[in-house]
């Protein structure tokens, strides 16, 4: 039988999807000329296969369920099956090649942006300390300071009710007014003049 199919195909052999094998080899095919016995041949082979392949299921169901009761008294969980093959698979991937060469390329790239930043930040520092430097900042820096000192309160010796030396019983206390410099170009209005 295996000598007569070996040069002959048959397209019409493989059932399709959701049909009964056993039904589909069971019409005739009108291109196909099998004898009645060769027929009956394969049937039977067709009968011997689908309750083998019946069995396999059955014995593989039957082994999916003790690897399942195995894992359940070794305590391995689904969650901690696949930690472990995020596990494997990341040692996997951070041995290959191409994760080295990404690793190196990157690397180096951040060292150089570390670089370039510390550059960055030691050109700021030194144009920063160039203008401190110049006059016109040190002249603005000495006007805020001598403003500072003259407005800020000067601590009083003596108490509310003590009498200072400058004034006599009588006299009203003389109030000192702050005294304001004024940027060059601009002058000071009295506001009671107007």
């Amino acid at each position: 039988m295996e000598e007569s199919d070996q040069g002959t195909q048959r397209p019409d052999s493989t059932p399709e999807v959701g049909e009964d094998a056993v039904t589909t080899v069971g019409q005739p095919a009108s291109s196909t000329a099998l004898t009645e016995e060769e027929q009956e041949e394969l049937r039977n082979e067709l009968a011997k296969v689908e309750e083998e392949i019946q069995t396999l299921s059955q014995v593989l169901a039957s082994k999916e369920k003790h690897v399942a009761e195995i894992k359940r008294k070794l305590g391995i969980t689904p969650l901690n099956e696949l930690r472990q093959n995020l596990s494997k698979s990341w040692q996997e991937v951070t041995a290959s090649t191409a994760y080295r060469r990404t690793s190196e390329t990157l690397s180096q790239a951040g060292q150089k942006a570390t670089a370039a930043f510390t550059n960055v930040g030691s050109a700021i520092s030194r144009k920063l300390e160039d203008v401190r430097n110049t006059p016109t900042f040190k002249s603005f820096e000495e006007k805020v300071d001598n403003l500072k000192t003259k407005m800020s309160p000067t601590p009083s010796t003596s108490e509310l009710g003590d009498v200072s030396e400058n004034s006599t019983p009588n006299a009203e206390p003389v109030v000192q007014q702050p005294v304001v410099e004024q940027p060059a170009g601009m002058t000071l209005q009295d506001p009671e003049l107007h």
